[in-house]
């Protein structure tokens, strides 16, 4: 599984807006400066946010972009989702999956859907607000 460019920004610009919640609107271009992401691929990112309800949008002056929900109530699974699509490590196991003839005699399928299982329990045990919080030595990394 590799998470895309899409996925790891998004999940930087909701800890982003987590961090920064109490200043209200946070407008595009300070968040894309802050993160180092262009304003117009940034865009393209909240569009989906916004249109999913993960974020809200004010236009014009004090505009910008807000979360919807307290930072406990966004999982980075469900963010990942959201941008990636699916988290699934094989095709067989996606939302509609690909039907393989060998399905019910694979020997590998029992393990993938354990994989599975841990990814998405892994990524659903983490919240934004876990990760604002991340201010121990070490956790300062960039995704």
């Amino acid at each position: 599984m590799m998470i895309s460019t899409k996925g790891r920004y998004a999940l930087r610009v909701m800890v982003d807006m987590a961090e920064h919640q109490a200043e209200g609107y946070l407008p595009l271009k300070e968040i894309a400066e802050r993160q180092e992401i262009s304003e117009k691929y940034l865009e393209s990112i909240l569009k989906v946010l916004v249109k999913h309800k993960f974020l809200t949008g004010l236009r014009g002056k004090g505009g910008g972009y807000r979360l919807t929900r307290v930072p406990e109530q966004y999982t980075v699974g469900s963010i990942l989702r959201l941008t990636e699509g699916s988290l699934a490590p094989v095709a067989c196991l996606e939302q509609e999956p690909i039907e393989c003839p060998r399905m019910a005699q694979c020997r590998t399928l029992p393990m993938w859907r354990k994989l599975d299982g841990l990814i998405q329990d892994f990524f659903d045990g983490i919240t934004l607000a876990d990760l604002a919080a991340s201010t121990q030595p070490g956790n300062d990394y960039v995704i």
